[in-house]
């Protein structure tokens, strides 16, 4: 193909008047990058200029060094504030066939000090032909790097005057990335066996520098206008739709699409997909444009998450009264994702597992956990990406209200899912991490790529939920929700930093002492509410996002006078980490004598409230609104005991599940006897609701495995019978509500994993005429698993349920079938199964660390899953990155149930090994040792009482 382009370039609204004309000749692809104007840069010759100055920031012989050898102009992680972008202009074009790409940004840029020298983000790229683009003229500017850094230094001969706008322009090229960040190739098999290749993003958190140069910190806010160039047989979607849906034909038979310029926002959020999906679309009550994107053949799995969008964007709308600010939202189903879920501005990304949802094959589980998952990503296109946090240090500001919005939301949207049931349990595994010394503020400083990643964990998502249901109950909603309005409102489009939540908005007037904390003590009859003349947000807020873990509060009764200290819960025999730890702690609590709600604001190390009467009993941290622990001391466990036994139905749900928690977290700190603990799980029995029962079990479990491991099954099958009566009324069918039939699902799977011979045979039965039927027999959906993990017990089943997983189109049946097959006793399919998924032909390599971490937790695999770990680490950090959650699921998912000193020589050998560069400094390692050693201090202390059977009350 032959032709000639020419072009006049504007900078800054003047028009150089300075025309390229080419002629151009060659592959179609390359010809397509060179139709837009802008793109024609890149045919004027390099030259790199030597006359470049370094800016003063440090003397040359301490600056890092370039590639090149020249001394690179900057000496800090994050990047210098002289020079801003105002807008990109982005046109990419992907190659499904080749796997790579090609594109030229072109980025305006503000300057705010008179420098010669423009630092961005690139990493592991081919730069070319850069340019910058002035009133006076267009120059070649010379470009230094910095890998360590993903740094380039443009440089240029003359200065860039502060207050004046320019432009520079760069040519990059790249491969698709391996792995499953950046610009990063996926594929998908269909039902006929064809596979088929497309390319998506993934950007947060640092992961935009990998597909296109750029200033990729969530405080430089541009405009982007982003142009994609694809075959026919493709469709490009991005954060925006496209300019009257416009589709310019290029030589060579490629199509480039021209998406609409975005609203302000940080690089992390910038995202395209090239693929060949469908699309099925409505429309909210507010006009926006909802559409649901996965692949042809699982369409039809798509309509739950339409509807849930729908209505979930309609709520957010009302609720934050600020209009959702971009005409459509599409949710893609994207076959190879990493992590759970993704907000990009307009493209919400998804695990398959996460929006598709077949209403005969999908559980009342798969049903909730769609809902989450689409409330807590729609709640980011408010919460993060309308007001950003300024560092990845405060990233608690989108995640921790994220999560929290997702049951607000639900709660209101679908009360049939009873979300409530499920808050605690974000609260008791974000307390798990945070009880190691190795915890770290909801708000703590980070600055490389790997310890940003690794603030995508519990704490910032979990405890950041939790304490702000815990201010939300302090404040009552009403307050509450006025604040974060306010919030939302005062930031729109800007970043923020932790104190700016309580400065201005929930901490509004500072909440005087006079008529809302007067109508609080005469609604509660509490004591004392709070001391001082106001209500000081901010400084109780402090107390839990800016130091780690959280508080134990000892409780002692002592007839009408109640005894109260703080000290932080820890788990470790250091005591040092725990000593100058101070909290404001909300109280709230109630008695025998009242179902009101008392409140009673602990600030000090020690104090005193007084009741009105003498009570049999009193409960603290009422259905856990608040993020601490209490210990009963005195007799005060043996009331609660007593309470359970007899009239357990008196404290809520939510308030047993705590209590099971506390007492059995109390054992591992030595404040309770394990054999207390054991005689208030005995009420079990008779426990309906799911999270006090789930809880008990969970605290259970890790007994059963422990007695496993040294053949004491008297002791097991004696601890069991309380469990029993509450399995045997479990029905084999679908019925009731969501939260009873994800507790049978629970309940029927434990028994059949804990061979529990009623469960077995009617799972058999089941397994048998579902095989027979060659899998078209209909099972009831919730009790699939049980069925499943006992049909994966001998070869040939397994091997059958294999083929029906290879070939299943319903990813949450999928998912079941791959967890029953970790569980399996076969070692040399448990072995197999995870070199497939590393592998990633047959199995998704992104279900790796379930498979790896399933595997670990059977009785049978648990050395394998290490010896695993060990054997292919490198792979696995270089495939999930270091820091992630995916890395940190691994290695604490694989390690924390080991409870030997021979085992905790084994991990620390072998992560003592590693360099700073493969993982050696990363928190979950630390995690690991800590909670290894927290095992075996409990087995030293608690297996001699168990060996003796003494289940008895002391």
């Amino acid at each position: 193909m032959l032709g000639v382009y020419c072009v006049t370039l504007h900078v800054s609204g003047e028009i150089l008047h300075l025309v390229f004309c080419v002629c151009i000749s060659g592959p179609a692809s390359v010809v397509t990058m060179l139709v837009a104007p802008l793109l024609l840069v890149l045919f004027v010759p390099f030259s790199p200029s030597s006359g470049a100055q370094l800016p003063n920031q440090a003397k040359a012989k301490d600056l890092p060094i370039a590639t090149n050898g020249q001394p690179f102009p900057w000496d800090r992680m994050r990047l210098p504030t002289t020079v801003t972008p105002l807008h990109y202009d982005l046109a990419i074009h992907p190659n499904l066939t080749t796997l790579d790409f090609t594109g030229v940004v072109r980025i305006e840029l503000d300057v705010h000090e008179d420098t010669n020298t423009v630092i961005l983000h690139a990493k592991q790229m081919q730069i070319s032909n850069v340019f910058l683009l002035a009133p006076e003229g267009i120059k070649r500017l010379q470009v230094l790097e910095y890998p360590r850094f993903h740094q380039l230094a443009l440089l240029s001969d003359s200065m860039l005057i502060k207050g004046r706008k320019y432009e520079v322009h760069l040519a990059f090229a790249a491969n698709l990335s391996d792995s499953f960040h950046g610009f990063y190739k996926g594929s998908y098999r269909t039902s006929s066996g064809e596979v088929r290749v497309l390319a998506s993003t993934q950007f947060e958190a640092t992961f935009a520098r990998g597909a296109f140069p750029c200033f990729d910190e969530p405080a430089f806010k541009a405009n982007f206008t982003i142009r994609i160039i694809r075959e026919p047989r493709h469709i490009a979607i991005s954060n925006m739709p496209m300019v009257n849906v416009k589709t310019v034909e290029l030589p060579g038979g490629l199509l480039e699409d021209h998406f609409d310029t975005t609203v302000k926002m940080s690089t992390y959020l910038v995202a395209y997909i090239v693929s060949d999906f469908k699309s099925v679309s409505k429309t909210t009550q507010h006009g926006v444009k909802i559409s649901i994107y996965a692949v042809p053949e699982k369409i039809d799995q798509t309509a739950f998450a339409l509807d849930a969008a729908v209505k979930l964007l309609d709520f957010y709308d009302d609720y934050f009264d600020i209009p959702y600010p971009l005409p459509k939202q599409d949710l893609a189903a994207i076959p190879d994702f990493q992590s759970g879920a993704m907000e990009n501005w307009g493209l919400t990304t998804y695990r398959e597992t996460g929006l598709l949802f077949d209403p005969e094959k999908s559980s009342a589980s798969d049903k909730l956990g769609i809902t989450k998952v689409i409330a807590h990503e729609l709640a980011h296109q408010w919460f993060g990406n309308l007001v950003t946090m300024e560092w990845w240090n405060d990233l608690w500001l989108n995640e921790g209200f994220a999560k929290f919005m997702e049951f607000i939301s639900l709660d209101i949207t679908y009360p049939e899912l009873h979300v409530d049931d499920f808050f605690l349990a974000k609260c008791f595994e974000a307390m798990e991490v945070d009880s190691l010394s190795s915890s770290h503020p909801v708000s703590t400083p980070v600055e490389n790529p790997t310890q940003i990643q690794e603030m995508f964990d519990d704490v910032s998502y979990d405890k950041g939920a939790c304490i702000l249901n815990m201010l939300r109950d302090f404040l009552t909603p009403e307050a509450f929700e006025i604040g974060i309005v306010r919030y939302l409102k005062r930031y729109s489009y800007q970043n923020t930093v932790n104190s700016h939540l309580w400065e201005n908005d929930l901490d509004e007037g500072r909440l005087k002492h006079t008529e809302f904390c007067s109508k609080r003590k005469t609604q509660t009859g509490a004591s004392k509410w709070y001391s001082g003349d106001e209500l000081d947000v901010r400084a109780i807020m402090d107390t839990w996002t800016l130091q780690e873990g959280f508080p134990l509060v000892t409780v002692e009764v002592r007839g009408r006078e109640v005894r109260l200290s703080q000290e932080r819960y820890l788990k470790t025999d250091d005591p040092s980490p725990s000593e100058g730890f101070l909290w404001q702690i909300p109280l709230t609590y109630k008695t025998s004598a009242s179902n009101t709600v008392h409140r009673f604001l602990l600030k000090t190390k020690t104090d005193v409230l007084f009741l009105p009467e003498e009570v049999d009993w009193v409960k603290f941290n009422v259905d856990m609104s608040g993020y601490y622990m209490v210990h009963y001391a005195g007799e005060g466990w043996n009331s609660v005991i007593k309470l359970l036994q007899h009239n357990h139905t008196a404290l809520s749900g939510n308030d047993r599940a705590n209590l099971i928690h506390n007492v059995f977290q109390l054992v591992s700190i030595e404040k309770v006897r394990l054999d207390t603990a054991l005689e208030l799980s005995l009420y079990l029995s008779r426990e309906t609701k799911i999270m006090a029962v789930t809880q008990g079990f969970g605290e259970l479990v890790p007994l059963y495995k422990l007695m496993e491991k040294r053949d004491m099954k008297v002791l097991e099958n004696q601890m069991k019978v309380s469990l029993l009566d509450l399995i045997d009324q479990q029905e084999w069918n679908d019925s009731g509500s969501v939260s009873q039939r994800v507790l049978r699902s629970y309940l029927l799977l434990f028994a059949c994993v804990r061979n529990y011979a009623p469960c077995v045979t009617k799972a058999t039965q089941l397994f048998n005429q579902w095989k027979d039927s060659d899998g078209t027999m209909s099972l009831p959906v919730d009790i699939t698993m049980a069925v499943f993990v006992i049909g994966a017990r001998m070869p040939e089943g397994w091997d059958f349920l294999f083929e029906k997983y290879r070939h299943s189109l319903q990813m949450s049946v999928k998912s079941r079938m791959k967890t029953a097959m970790a569980v399996s006793p076969l070692q040399d399919k448990l072995k197999w199964m995870m070199e497939q998924s590393l592998i990633g032909e047959i199995m998704k390599t992104q279900d790796l660390p379930d498979v790896v971490v399933s595997v670990s937790k059977n009785p049978h695999g648990y050395q394998l899953a290490w010896d695993f770990l060990r054997a292919n680490w490198h792979t696995m950090i270089k495939k999930f990155d270091l820091g992630s959650h995916t890395i940190s699921h691994l290695v604490t998912g694989v390690t924390n149930q080991y409870s030997t000193r021979e085992m905790l020589d084994e991990v620390r050998n072998f992560f003592g090994s590693l360099t700073e560069e493969t993982g050696s400094e990363m928190r979950c390692i630390q995690q690991a040792y800590e909670t290894i050693e927290d095992n075996i201090r409990w087995t030293d202390k608690n297996l001699p009482l168990l060996q003796s059977h003494k289940f008895t009350k002391k």
